[in-house]
């Protein structure tokens, strides 16, 4: 029986409104669970429920802020809209509530899981610069090696007090998402700023060993950690798969992901062994992938992975 894929509706949500229109759109591509993407209002979310029942859809896991925090437009709503590593006490309590409320979003949906981006090192990012040169060919100059060191040494400068918030604020978070009965997964991160870091999945995961906290593997930002020389992406898999609960699935061509599958670089069987039936699979392509891109994207990913 070959795998089953969600969707996440950041395939399509900037073009709605109306929960039930785009949750119809993904049913006509032959999509019957979706992953609620984090621009979703109050009152989609409250759709998403009746629409669900109605297209006999499932929500199997939601992106972290889900519904958007209050005074942010859907625009400006991103997962970092808030950090939970900030050392700003305001901004951490933000996170954590907000955070909270995505639990429960998920558990009142009867999803399984909410993904979380964990915060960043306060540094000045030096990581678009660095995917600019890589995209214009240059990875192999002197000046990509020299911008590269930079990235690593202005992170490793300051990266303690922030990845302590991180983990305080999880521990928080944790504490409810039992109660709720959810899982929590802490996603690969593309910007080298970004919290966690190859080591600090690590570091997260023996912390929270026993809990409700997990690792969600994101195929395009793992193979832009490998691109950009600062992780392989098949270790990330080898050393955190065993506390994999889902998959993030989108294709990468340079520095440019969040492709449907099939249509940039990377092979997806290198995923095969790590997979299991319960993971959660979400294709989590962007505009301008078409719906037709989708239905060939679960096509390979099938033939892919079985």
């Amino acid at each position: 029986m070959p795998a089953v894929f969600a969707l996440s509706t950041s395939w399509n949500a900037s073009r709605y409104t109306d929960a039930k229109k785009l949750l119809f759109e993904i049913k006509q591509f032959g999509f019957s669970e979706i992953e609620l993407g984090f621009n979703f209002t109050h009152l989609m979310v409250e759709g998403s429920a009746a629409a669900c029942r109605e297209l006999g859809m499932r929500v199997v896991s939601c992106h972290n802020y889900c519904p958007i925090p209050e005074g942010f437009t859907r625009e400006k709503a991103l997962p970092d809209c808030f950090s939970m590593a900030s050392l700003d006490d305001g901004e951490r309590a933000s996170a954590v509530k907000f955070t909270k409320r995505t639990v429960d979003t998920a558990a009142a949906l009867g999803a399984k899981a909410v993904v979380l981006h964990c915060g960043r090192v306060e540094v000045k990012s030096l990581s678009k610069g660095l995917m600019a040169l890589y995209n214009q060919g240059f990875q192999k100059t002197k000046e990509f090696e020299e911008l590269k060191s930079s990235v690593i040494k202005e992170r490793e400068s300051g990266y303690r007090p922030f990845l302590e918030n991180t983990l305080k604020s999880l521990e928080e978070i944790d504490r409810h998402a039992k109660i709720k009965n959810i899982l929590l997964g802490i996603e690969t991160r593309v910007y080298y700023n970004e919290i966690p870091s190859f080591t600090e999945i690590g570091i997260i995961l023996n912390k929270f060993k026993g809990s409700n906290i997990f690792y969600w593997h994101d195929t395009g930002h793992a193979q832009l950690m490998e691109n950009l020389g600062f992780a392989k992406h098949k270790d990330f898999l080898d050393s955190y798969s065993d506390r994999m609960i889902g998959i993030h699935l989108h294709d990468i061509k340079g520095c440019s992901d969040h492709k449907a599958p099939s249509k940039g670089d990377f092979d997806f069987s290198l995923l095969k062994p790590y997979l299991k039936k319960d993971t959660l699979k979400v294709i989590e392509a962007h505009y301008p992938a078409s719906g037709e891109d989708l239905i060939d994207a679960r096509g390979y990913l099938e033939e892919a992975l079985k």
